[in-house]
């Protein structure tokens, strides 16, 4: 089994576990987004075509719709990111300030 750099919790949240490696969370066509140990953003370089091509740049892909994942696309997304925040990703809301706000400040 392969350890992975993130875990998935319900039908919408991922924790980030790893700080080594950066997650990229890519929702079907929507803007790809960045989490690390530093915080959450939108991704504005290109997405490494394969998942081993990430790993040489310290990047996990996350797809959403993969069946890994949640199987399918979501509107709503929770991270539970290493700065002790967890965010909520709004897809509905994409391209406005709301759509990456802090839903719970020190979760842990």
């Amino acid at each position: 089994m392969i350890e992975k750099n993130f875990i998935t919790s319900g039908r919408n949240t991922i924790i980030h576990k790893v700080k080594k490696f950066d997650l990229l969370i890519i929702n079907g066509e929507k803007c790809v987004v960045i989490i690390s140990h530093r915080g959450i953003g939108i991704y504005k370089g290109e997405v490494p075509a394969k998942r081993s091509i990430a790993k040489k740049s310290y990047q996990d892909i996350v797809d959403i719709s993969s069946r890994e994942v949640f199987g399918e696309e979501k509107t709503l997304v929770f991270i539970q990111a290493l700065d002790g925040v967890e965010y909520k990703i709004d897809y509905s809301k994409e391209n406005t300030n709301s759509f990456i706000k802090i839903h719970q400040n020190h979760y842990m």
